[in-house]
């Protein structure tokens, strides 16, 4: 079982508190102090008896917190923080301001087994997933360095969907009232394609918005820069989004990674529109960020408002999210949490 109260929502906490001899209501007074107070010492909960937390402690129940390693700021205003985990793994966690919205993009792994060929968190092999406490304790830390948390996106390292409890477990502890109380229309979880994690969202009771990293629009290209596409082709991703649609009635977002004459191309464009006909659905333009060793280069600002334009042209909505922390290496795909891979054998 785990001890760590951080990882629990309030109805867990509610369970916790019962199971000790102790009224439910107190799960309240904990929530709070972790969520709105980001407690981290059981002993400093003062709304609680002296003798209950002694209780909790002697059955060994802590509040976990992540280390900050290293926190840098890009000239934009955008923020990247090196958190280790308590085993002594690492993540990347970044923070994108943007007039009165406070964005933060949370990772749900340690490292990521999608190998997308655009990401450089793609290189980085998976260790393990997260738990709920740890997703949701990079939104507490960054909090204390920062100030309020409006908007989340589950667009860190790692395939949310592939962690699929913990990350919906982080949103519901997140979203609660008693707690952050980020709005749920606020928080975004994207997805490489996972399609069971698709159908599986359309039945939740709580319904963050959905993205998804399509970045061509054919089987054969997309199998080029996504590997998920051998698993689940875009046919089967598209009918996923169908099913999610019918039963939620949401739009969805497409994020499209522009590779310079690789998917750029006016006719790329007109796929795309032709594929996703009859959807409800906005378009995100993300520039491809470099990174060591990456066989691609971002195509020119100049092909990215041409590729916009056709799509606009067409009728469909479209955002063109230009890079923020560069600089820092904390821009889309960039995020690499001080991992570097391993000499070939030959070099060694």
């Amino acid at each position: 079982m785990n001890k760590d109260l951080k990882d629990k929502t309030l109805q867990d906490l509610e369970k916790v508190v019962v199971a000790l001899g102790q009224k439910p209501y107190l799960a309240g007074y904990l929530f709070k102090f972790i969520h709105v107070q980001n407690g981290r010492e059981i002993a400093g909960i003062s709304t609680l008896s002296k003798a209950f937390r002694t209780q909790l402690a002697e059955q060994e129940y802590f509040i976990s917190q992540l280390k900050v390693v290293d926190a840098l700021t890009d000239r934009d205003g955008s923020a990247k923080y090196l958190f280790e985990l308590a085993d002594g793994e690492r993540i990347e966690t970044v923070l994108l301001p943007e007039e009165e919205r406070m964005t933060l993009c949370v990772s749900t792994q340690v490292g990521c087994p999608m190998g997308c060929a655009f990401c450089a968190t793609g290189r980085i092999p998976l260790r393990r997933n997260l738990t709920a406490g740890e997703i949701v304790d990079q939104v507490n830390t960054v909090e204390e360095h920062a100030g309020r948390i409006t908007n989340l996106v589950y667009m860190g390292m790692g395939e949310p969907f592939l962690n699929y409890d913990a990350a919906l477990k982080s949103i519901r502890i997140l979203n609660h009232s008693a707690g952050k109380n980020i709005g749920i229309r606020h928080i975004t979880i994207s997805t490489s394609g996972i399609v069971p994690g698709i159908k599986k969202l359309a039945d939740e009771e709580i319904r963050p918005r959905l993205a998804i990293s399509l970045s061509a629009p054919t089987d054969t290209l997309r199998s080029r820069l996504m590997p998920v596409t051998d698993k689940y082709p875009i046919a089967e991703l598209l009918e996923a989004v169908r099913t999610y649609q019918a039963a939620t009635g949401q739009r969805v977002t497409f994020e499209y990674v522009l590779i310079d004459k690789i998917n750029d191309t006016i006719t790329h464009a007109h796929l795309l529109v032709k594929l996703l006909r009859g959807l409800m659905y906005n378009v995100n333009l993300i520039e491809h960020n470099p990174f060591t060793g990456c066989e691609f280069t971002g195509s020119s600002r100049e092909r990215i408002q041409r590729f916009a334009s056709a799509l606009k042209e067409a009728g469909v909505e479209t955002t063109i999210r230009f890079r923020m922390g560069r600089r820092i290496k904390a821009a889309c795909g960039q995020l690499q949490a001080g991992y570097h891979p391993r000499k070939q054998a030959k070099e060694m």
